[in-house]
Order: C-alpha cells, then structure tokens, then sequence
C-alpha cells in the first residue's frame, strides 16, 4: 500500500511497487489529465512534479513515490499565469503533449520566474511536440512572466 499526496489530497493506493507512476495516477487515483507518450521518459507528456522536482511519471515506480508530494496538470490552478498564457496564446494544436509542457514551464517559473530566453528554451527542449508549437510555448511562457510581473 502507497501513501501519495496529489495535488494536495491525500491517497492511498494498492498497487505493485513497480507499477509507473503514470498508470497510478491514471487508473487508480482517476486523473487523466497526464499522458501516456512514448514510455521511456523521452517525450514528456507524462510529467508531473515530484516534490516540486518535474519526473517522468511513466519510468518512475509507485514505491519511489511514496509519501511524497505530487503535483499534475489538474493540481495548477486554471487562474495560474502559465494557464491562463497557454490559453491567451492560443499555444495547443493536439494538445496531447500540453499537461507536461504546462508543468514543465510552470515548475521553471516556481524556480526562476526570471528565466532568460535560452534557458526557458533550453528546458522546455526536453519535450517533444509532434505539432511543433515550440515558438508559442517560448511566447507563453514569456507571457507568464509578465503575467506575474516579471520585468525583462
């Protein structure tokens, strides 16, 4: 049994301790929100925030999560700048690689809202969009920024 705080609830889960994050949250906590992509931890449509830290839930086991803070796409407020810049700019095309992309940005800006145009490029670069929206999700996240009040 698993003890695992999603996005501020507290649940417990029964599951193998190799069984990926991902289908834990998934299948046994109900929120689809985060995507399955390539399994191997290389696309990033997974990704959720593990103690503020963005993983790959689809190669992180259950059992590494245990007790631990979870943050998915559903946990960032729809009033977030990140959010709410996603929307204004009109960023998804599929939108199937979106939930990771959005935590991967929204975990940047937690840790540096002043990031720079090459680091936000260079950390946003670890996920892959097959519709190629990379331009709108620099300018989204530029836009978060001064949402929140980020002089450049």
């Amino acid at each position: 049994m698993f003890e695992l705080y999603v996005n501020g609830k507290q649940y417990k889960v029964d599951a193998d301790e190799k069984t990926p994050l991902l289908w834990v949250i998934r299948e046994h906590i109900g929120l689809t929100g985060t995507k399955f992509g390539c399994g191997k931890g290389i696309c990033g449509a997974c990704s959720v925030l593990l103690e503020g830290n963005p993983i790959r839930s689809c190669i992180t086991p259950v059992s590494s999560a245990h007790k631990k803070r979870i943050t998915t796409i559903e946990g960032i407020p729809s009033s977030h700048p990140i959010k709410r810049a996603w929307i204004e700019l009109e960023v998804p095309q599929c939108g199937y690689c979106q939930p990771g992309q959005i935590v991967e940005a929204y975990a940047l800006l937690k840790r540096n809202p002043r990031a720079s145009t090459e680091e936000i490029v260079s950390v946003m670069s670890s996920h892959l969009c097959r519709c190629g929206t990379y331009g709108r999700i620099l300018k989204a996240v530029q836009r978060a920024q001064k949402l929140m009040g980020v002089k450049s």
